[in-house]
């Protein structure tokens, strides 16, 4: 089959399937996109548009939203698909729709599986401390992120990596991988390898209990959830019954035996030392409640870093 012949349906949602959509489009031909239904946001109650269904609006591809796909799929299979591929779609897949394209579906994964199933594969990756993480192209199959994998591609996670800088790196490896597999797919070149279940860690939704800094961890530990969560949804702390968001560190060398922890022990010139169980974290980008996200060197221009020492993140 001659790709320009191949019918594929795409379904996915964040930014982050943007260009493997884009990738599919500028290649193949995508006779619809499946997103989730548009959402309302702010105080207006405006309508938003997934990033996914911007992109199909855009090339003028049909969408289709529906609110519960175990129901409502017969749309997609009328489109006749020779393959879907999905990528963040934020739906579990019914088995009429998994079991009907000629090529089966396929998924575009943020982790090297069988590491990392789940919906965080990128904010765990780091916050867990990984090495490397990647892409991994499977089948899809019922139960989540557990399919035979079908190729991987992988990168190393750097000491300055965020959440944000590592979803774009996986995000465009995902569109490079995705475009050089299918070819050898559809070839029959590619011998899928089961998952060793023995293997597998999962990476679920973060939740808003994991976003708050516990100081009583290591300032590694404590790093790597800062940068885990940077830009979205972002780390927090409280600081006088306030909250106060935190979006970038560094790790000092200094060691407080004689300062609590989460106790603001000294100021720098572009942070707060804050005292952990082994050591420091200087907090270099926060948010106060109610201001604008800023570099705190830049904070210190209208205000006195001097008057938070001592002061306690965290105290009841």
């Amino acid at each position: 089959m001659k790709k320009q012949e191949l019918r594929i349906v795409f379904m996915g949602t964040p930014e982050f399937s943007v260009p493997v959509l884009e990738g599919l489009i500028e290649n193949y031909k995508v006779v619809g996109v499946v997103t989730q239904p548009d959402k309302e946001v702010g105080r207006k109650r405006e309508i938003k548009f997934s990033p996914v269904k911007e992109v199909a609006i855009k090339h003028q591809i049909p969408v289709f939203q529906p609110e519960h796909i175990k129901k409502e799929y017969q749309e997609i299979l009328n489109l006749q698909p020779d393959l879907i591929v999905t990528c963040a779609y934020g739906q579990i897949i019914p088995k009429a729709i998994l079991d009907f394209p000629k090529y089966r579906c396929i998924n575009v994964h943020a982790s090297l599986l069988p590491k990392l199933r789940g919906g965080a594969p990128i904010h765990k990756a780091i916050i867990e401390n990984y090495l490397r993480t990647g892409i991994t192209i499977m089948y899809m199959v019922e139960k989540m992120d557990a399919g035979d994998i079908l190729s991987q591609s992988e990168t190393v996670i750097k000491k300055e990596d965020t959440v944000g800088t590592l979803h774009d790196r996986l995000s465009l490896m995902g569109k490079e991988l995705l475009l050089k597999t299918i070819p050898d797919l559809i070839a029959g070149k590619i011998t899928p390898i089961p998952q060793n279940e023995k293997e597998v860690t999962y990476a679920w939704n973060i939740k808003r209990e994991e976003e708050k800094i516990d100081f009583t961890k290591s300032t590694i530990a404590i790093y790597n959830q800062i940068r885990g969560l940077n830009p979205f949804p972002g780390a927090y702390a409280t600081l006088d019954g306030k909250i106060v968001k935190i979006y970038a560190s560094r790790i000092s060398e200094s060691f407080f035996t004689t300062k609590e922890d989460g106790e603001i022990g000294k100021v720098y010139e572009d942070g707060i030392g804050v005292s952990t169980k082994d050591g420091e974290i200087i907090l270099t980008e926060i948010q106060f409640e109610g201001k604008k996200k800023m570099k705190v060197k830049d904070f210190f221009h209208g205000f006195d870093g001097e008057k938070l020492v001592g002061k306690i993140f965290n105290e009841e």
